[in-house]
C-alpha cells in the first residue's frame, strides 16, 4: 500500500514539469510569433511610409508639371495671338504697300508731266539764256576791243613820246650846231608828219573806244532792266498768289469757324493732331475727315479762281512734339508725321483735288513751334500745317 502511495506519487512528479515544459515553450512559441508579427508590422509600416513619401514626391512633380502645361498653354495662347496679330498687321502692311505703290504711280505719272513743262520751260529758258550768252559775248567782245584799242593807244602814246624825245634832242642838236641840212629838216617834217598822223590815229581810237564804252554801257543798262522787269513780273505773281492765300484761309476760317485747335500761324494754316488722329494713329477719325471734307471744297473753289499761269502747290507738313514712339506700324516720329501728312493728301485727292496740287512733308518733332516739356507745349507743336505756295 505504501508502495503504491509511493509510485502514484512519482508519476505525479514527474507529469506535471513536462507540462510545464510544453508550456513554457508553447508561450516561447507565442512571444517569437508575436515579435514576428511586430517586426513585419513594423518593416510594412516602413514601407508604407516610403511609399507615401514617394507618393507624395510623385504628386508634387504632377503638379509642378501641371503648372509647366499650364503655363506652356498660356504661352502657345499668346504665341497664337501674336500670330493672328502679325498675320492683321501683314494683310495691313500690305494694303498700305498697295496705295503706296498706287501713289507711287501716280507719282511717275505726274512726274513725267512735271518733265515735259520742265524741258518745255527749260527750251524757253535756253532761248533767253542764248540770247543773254550771246549779248554777254558782244560785250566781252567789246570789252576785249576796249582793252585791245587801250593797249595801243598806250603804245601809239609811248611811241609819240619817244618821237617827241627824238625831236627836242634833234632841236637841241641842231641848235647846238646852228646849221640845218636839208635831209635834217626833211626828217624832222617827216617826223612832223608821222607825229600827226599818229595823233590822228590816236583821236580816231578815242573815239572808237568811247563808242564802244557807250554801246557797253547801253547793253548793261538792257540786261538790268531785264531783270528788273523779271524781279517786278516775279514780285506781281507772289503778291497775287499772297492775295489768293488770304481769300483762302479767310474761307477757312468761315468754313471751320472759330473752334480750339484750329489756328493760323503766319502763312499756315494749322490743325492740331487731335483734331483729325488719335494718339500714335495715322488714320483720320470721323470728325477729321468731316473738317478736311470742307477744306476739299475750299481748295477746289479757290483752284478755279486761281489763274494758270500761276504754279502754286498746297503743302502738307507733319510735325510731332519731342516724346519717342516706338510702335509695331512706325518705328519713330519721321514715320508717324510723313504718314500723317500723306494720309491728309490722299484723303483730299479722295475728295476730287487735284493731285499736281498737293504734297505731303514728315518734319518729325524737329519744327517745334514753342519749346518746352509741358503738356501745352508738346500739344501745341503736334499739328498738321497747310501751306499755300509756289511750286
Amino acid at each position: 500500500m505504501a508502495l503504491s502511495s509511493r509510485r502514484r506519487n512519482r508519476r505525479s512528479q514527474d507529469y506535471w514539469p513536462g507540462f510545464v515544459d510544453a508550456m513554457a515553450q508553447l508561450v516561447i512559441i507565442i512571444i517569437f510569433v508575436l515579435m514576428v508579427f511586430v517586426l513585419a508590422q513594423f518593416f510594412l509600416g516602413q514601407m508604407l511610409s516610403g511609399r507615401e513619401a514617394a507618393l507624395e514626391r510623385l504628386s508634387r512633380q504632377v503638379a509642378e508639371l501641371s503648372d509647366l502645361l499650364a503655363i506652356e498653354r498660356a504661352a502657345n495662347d499668346d504665341m497664337r495671338l501674336n500670330v493672328e496679330q502679325l498675320t492683321a498687321q501683314l494683310t495691313a502692311a500690305n494694303a498700305q504697300v498697295e496705295n503706296l505703290q498706287a501713289t507711287l504711280r501716280q507719282t511717275a505719272q505726274e512726274t513725267a508731266r512735271l518733265d515735259q513743262q520742265l524741258t518745255e520751260a527749260q527750251g524757253a529758258r535756253e532761248g533767253d539764256k542764248a540770247e543773254i550768252a550771246r549779248q554777254l559775248n558782244t560785250i566781252a567782245s567789246l570789252q576785249q576791243d576796249i582793252k585791245a584799242l587801250e593797249a595801243l593807244k598806250a603804245d601809239l602814246d609811248r611811241q609819240l613820246q619817244e618821237m617827241a624825245g627824238k625831236l627836242e634832242e634833234r632841236d637841241e642838236q641842231l641848235a647846238g650846231e646852228q646849221q640845218l641840212s636839208m635831209e635834217a629838216r626833211a626828217h624832222a617834217a617827216l617826223l612832223e608828219q608821222q607825229i600827226e598822223a599818229l595823233k590822228n590815229e590816236l583821236a580816231r581810237l578815242n573815239e572808237t573806244l568811247e563808242a564802244s564804252e557807250a554801246l557797253s554801257k547801253e547793253q548793261e543798262a538792257q540786261i538790268a532792266d531785264l531783270g528788273r522787269r523779271l524781279n517786278q513780273a516775279l514780285a506781281s505773281k507772289v503778291q497775287e498768289l499772297q492775295r489768293y492765300r488770304s481769300e483762302f484761309f479767310g474761307r477757312l476760317r468761315e468754313i471751320l469757324g472759330n473752334r480750339s485747335g484750329i489756328r493760323i500761324e503766319g502763312d499756315r494754316f494749322v490743325f492740331q493732331s487731335e483734331i483729325l488722329f488719335g494718339t500714335g494713329s495715322a488714320t483720320l477719325g470721323l470728325a477729321g475727315e468731316e473738317d478736311l471734307k470742307k477744306l476739299a471744297a475750299a481748295i477746289k473753289d479757290i483752284s478755279d479762281e486761281i489763274p494758270d499761269d500761276i504754279d502754286w502747290i498746297l503743302r502738307v507738313d507733319g510735325h510731332t512734339d519731342r516724346r519717342p514712339i516706338r510702335t509695331p506700324e512706325f518705328d519713330n516720329n519721321w514715320e508717324l508725321s510723313a504718314a500723317r501728312a500723306i494720309d491728309v493728301v490722299e484723303f483730299l485727292i479722295s475728295q476730287g483735288v487735284s493731285p499736281e496740287r498737293l504734297a505731303a512733308a514728315g518734319f518729325g518733332e524737329y519744327q517745334p513751334l514753342v519749346t518746352g516739356d509741358g503738356e501745352e507745349a508738346m500739344a501745341r507743336n503736334r499739328r498738321i500745317e497747310l501751306k499755300l505756295d509756289q511750286r
